[in-house]
């Protein structure tokens, strides 16, 4: 199989994502490249194939690209896909703070990979989720809101595992289970 396109300029993402995508017995190879595609506002799904179209007539062939969503159910599913922005302006902390007074914690993590087979394509969606809380900043704070999202039944939050146990139960591995067992469906030339 050729090299997918990953349109992505977070290098923590990429990481994960060849990590994962070259375990096993049928590796697949990712090269990236990091465009400005817009994302619109909606839900995660209609976020993650606009995003995708774009991104495929960009590159002129087949790519995948990724969302990632925290839903809080205190919130009724905010801040969803949107909470990239609310831990820019709020901090760990403040995505904390701003549980104070519910009476749960429990969040999903939610990772939504879209591939397209080039412009002009409907993108397919492959989805992940991990149910678990959200804590107090534990762990390095190097990737995203890793540090005060701990899946259920671990006792650590996705910042203190090592990349290998994260990346067997992580919403980004499971997402990306599903569009590996897709991508090796296609023909080899494809």
């Amino acid at each position: 199989m050729k090299p997918i396109t990953f349109v992505t300029g977070n290098a923590n993402k990429l990481k994960e994502v060849k990590e994962i995508l070259s375990d096993g017995d049928h590796p697949i190879e990712i090269i990236s490249q990091n465009l400005d595609v817009p994302e619109v506002q909606g839900t995660t799904e209609e976020v993650a194939i606009a995003k995708c179209k774009r991104a495929s007539e960009l590159v002129g062939g087949p790519c995948i690209t990724e969302d990632t969503a925290l839903a809080f159910k205190a919130l009724n599913g905010l801040p969803g896909p949107y909470i990239k922005y609310f831990l820019k302006e709020l901090g760990h902390e403040g995505l904390n703070t701003l549980l104070i007074g519910f009476p749960t914690k429990e969040a999903e993590a939610i990772c939504t990979f879209a591939y397209s087979a080039g412009p002009g394509t409907e993108p397919m969606i492959f989805e992940g989720r991990t149910a678990g809380t959200i804590v107090p900043a534990r762990g390095p704070p190097q990737f995203g809101w890793d540090p005060c999202f701990e899946p259920l039944g671990t006792g650590l939050t996705y910042a203190e595992m090592p990349s290998e146990q994260k990346n067997k139960l992580s919403h980004r591995y499971r997402a990306l289970d599903k569009l590996r067992k897709f991508l090796q469906t296609l023909p080899e030339d494809a």
